[in-house]
């Protein structure tokens, strides 16, 4: 029987994927549940958007495909980079200092855990 998975995504996150991938990588593997209340509870700005799409996804699973929350995992979770925005600051002499404001894209994909992965 061929694996099914559920994907989401979110685009656009104004936050670095460095600081990202921190909260990403806590919570790879784990199970939904247990990465959903570790990022409730976690201090980080980032593991605000992470987890309304955790969330999201497990949803999705939910009422779309008729899977289990108690069965699901993250088997692949990603932050890659987004769009720059250049942005400026003054400098000493009249001068500008460029800044590069960075964005992420942040990716989900969760499947059912069957009785042989335990």
């Amino acid at each position: 029987m061929e694996d099914f998975e559920v994907r989401a995504q979110i685009r656009y996150v104004w936050q670095t994927p460095r600081k990202v991938r921190l909260v990403v990588d806590r919570v790879r593997g784990m199970a939904a549940e247990e990465a959903l209340s570790v990022l409730k509870l976690m201090p980080k700005r980032a593991a605000g958007p992470v987890l309304k799409l955790l969330q999201s996804a497990v949803a999705n699973a939910e009422n779309n495909y008729g899977m289990a929350s108690e069965d699901l995992y993250i088997a692949q979770i990603a932050a890659d980079q987004g769009p720059v925005r250049p942005w400026r600051r003054f400098g000493a002499r009249g001068r500008f200092k460029r800044i590069v404001k960075r964005s992420s894209h942040i990716k989900v994909i969760l499947r059912e855990r069957t009785s042989t992965e335990s």
